[in-house]
């Protein structure tokens, strides 16, 4: 499975991108894992876009114990709208989650070790905006805790080979759709969550470190040999923190 991306953009690259007035520093990271902060998008109350870190890993505002709650590390395009456990973010807080690209690992055929791990990122260079959900989780001493997750939808003929599940990528042109959620339902932006054009990525296979959270450098994603072993569609990769998903909303994309 995949549960990684990265961020190397500068704060006024993201800021360009997404039409966010100002953004905090923040330095480049090249191995976002489960449970760490990603940066979401979202149009805040004075219509104006805001930047927010969230935990990634959604957490239901019904939730009692987040602890005892499977992590939802995805939401599937397909079945998001209506799934308890996204439709309410869908409705009020939908959001976008600029990467400069992620990782996805395929399958050995005998489904056995880990697969080939790919850095993938748009042909073109630049950031990519993949479609998000924003959960605000309260607990019962106040404090609160913003959590998202990632859509994504089946992969296009250009990645099916690597895996079935692909970032569902919000362009440019849909943002300001995507993000009203004050006029918009969810079914008037269903069209935008469609998988992307074949040739908008490229998969660059890579080495095994970034298999290991610890592994934070850009090396991470220097190009290697790919493995000979034959490969098959599925989710390789490194263990993820989450339990299994008991309405198969778990797919690392």
């Amino acid at each position: 499975m995949c549960g990684r991306v990265a961020l190397t953009a500068s704060p006024d690259e993201v800021s360009e991108v997404v039409h966010i007035k100002k953004l905090d520093d923040f330095p480049p990271r090249y191995n976002i894992a489960p449970t760490q902060p990603l940066l979401a998008v979202l149009n805040g109350s004075a219509g104006e876009r805001t930047g927010l870190l969230v935990r990634w890993g959604l957490v239901p505002s019904w939730v009692k114990d987040p602890a005892d709650f499977t992590l939802l590390i995805n939401a599937r395009a397909e079945t998001a709208i209506t799934k308890p456990s996204f439709r309410n973010a869908m409705r009020h807080r939908r959001a976008l989650i600029p990467a400069s690209g992620f990782y996805e690992w395929s399958r050995p055929a005998s489904g056995k070790g880990k697969g080939q791990a790919y850095w993938v990122r748009p042909r073109d260079g630049g950031l990519v905006t993949f479609g998000g959900l924003v959960e605000t989780w309260h607990s019962k001493d106040g404090s609160e805790i913003d959590t998202g997750c990632i859509l994504t939808s089946e992969a296009n003929a250009a990645l099916s080979h690597i895996h079935n599940r692909l970032p569902v990528v919000i362009h440019p042109d849909d943002h300001e759709r995507w993000l009203d959620c004050m006029t918009l339902e969810p079914r008037d932006v269903a069209d935008l969550m469609q998988p992307v054009r074949d040739d908008y990525f490229e998969a660059i296979p890579v080495g095994d470190a970034v298999n290991k959270v610890a592994n934070t450098g850009p090396e991470i994603q220097q190009r290697v040999e790919p493995s000979s072993r034959p490969q098959a569609p599925g989710q390789g990769g490194p263990k993820g923190p989450a339990k299994p998903a008991p309405d198969d909303q778990l797919d690392l994309f």
